[in-house]
């Protein structure tokens, strides 16, 4: 298997990035609508009706928050082949289990944190290998909108990266209340890319009808910040330096919950671990952001995870890891545990 993911790179209006998309990832796209629903199932059993309507009623919502959304989700659909409402279940998985999105461990660094004075964020991505099949780098540039590159499986509408105003996005479950209905979780990060400051970002967030709590790690021109995301309300997590984040509510406001939900994937002691690997330094070259994400403390339920003897959640694995430079508009990912793999540099130029 190749260290690099395929690379795709499509523009114009959203029916024509879908069908740019749709023809350029045909394959990964109906891979992807494939096995997706077989995957959710199994950690919770749900039917393909019960999770088609909660599609179909998700549409509804999106219709009302970002219509063009759907328009390129039905560019997809009609170039791949792939059902639209099918294209909707894979935005929704982790509606039909808040938890079953991904581990993660992240962080956010300013400028004057790192020795190549960037804006910075990262994460190791704690998920299922199954999906690796379906991973490219994408990147879309809309017309009259921010151009922008994500890693992500093919057919999402947004996932973890990048766009060209220096906003940089990493993202994890955040176990706390849901509800049933709402915008999906990729629709408000897909909101995100198209501003340009932290205060848009934060507001592209808070307008939407949410169904899931996440959260979301970013790098801005304002600096690091973390939005701890409840169906609620978007609480901001800031520091001038150095901002971590795992599985588990930090902002005071939120800490309570903690205790009503298991902690994911041993949360708590890979957030001190990642917090002590990066703190001590006055600056951090991207290799030292790297070594902490290699980090193997715990193993296998380290910062580089790896399969172990979890009955719900052993065969996550630290699918990929990546560092962003949000201002320079590259990205590092290594295809694998980063512990196995070379980080590859993919630019938005």
């Amino acid at each position: 298997m190749s260290t690099r993911y395929r690379e795709i790179e499509v523009s114009g209006t959203p029916r024509e990035l879908g069908r740019q998309i749709g023809e350029a990832a045909r394959d990964e796209v109906r891979g992807f609508a494939e096995i997706a629903l077989e995957r959710v199932n199994k950690t919770v059993k749900i039917s393909r009706e019960k999770a088609l309507d909660t599609c179909r009623q998700s549409e509804a919502y999106v219709a009302a928050y970002a219509p063009e959304m759907l328009d390129e989700l039905r560019g997809i659909s009609d170039s791949s082949g792939v059902a639209f409402e099918d294209l909707m279940l894979l935005q929704v998985r982790n509606q039909l289990r808040p938890e079953e999105d991904a581990g993660c461990t992240s962080f956010a660094i300013a400028p004057q944190k790192s020795t190549e004075n960037h804006s910075i964020v990262g994460q190791n991505w704690d998920n299922d290998p199954a999906l690796d099949p379906f991973t490219v780098v994408l990147t879309r540039r809309p017309t009259g909108k921010p151009a922008l590159m994500n890693i992500t499986q093919a057919g999402l509408i947004a996932y973890i990266g990048l766009n060209n105003q220096g906003i940089g996005v990493c993202m994890n479950t955040l176990p706390a209340p849901s509800k049933p209905l709402g915008v999906p979780h990729y629709f408000t990060v897909r909101e995100i890319y198209e501003q340009s400051s932290l205060d848009a970002a934060v507001q592209a967030v808070r307008r939407a009808q949410r169904a899931i709590p996440a959260n979301i790690i970013l790098a801005t021109p304002q600096g690091p910040a973390d939005l701890e995301v409840t169906t609620d309300n978007v609480h901001i997590l800031r520091d001038d330096q150095l901002v971590v984040h795992t599985n588990h509510c930090l902002h005071p406001d939120l800490v309570a919950i903690n205790s009503d939900f298991p902690d994911l994937i041993e949360s708590t002691p890979r957030k001190a671990r990642i917090e002590k690997l990066l703190s001590p330094s006055s600056s951090l070259s991207i290799e030292d952001m790297q070594e902490a994400l290699r980090d193997h403390d715990n193993h296998p339920h380290s910062i580089c995870r790896h399969a172990n003897d979890h009955p719900e959640t052993g065969y996550w694995v630290s699918v990929f890891s990546v560092v962003i430079e949000a201002d320079q508009g590259k990205m590092h990912i290594s295809r694998g545990n980063p512990c196995e793999t070379p980080y590859e540099t993919y630019a938005l130029n």
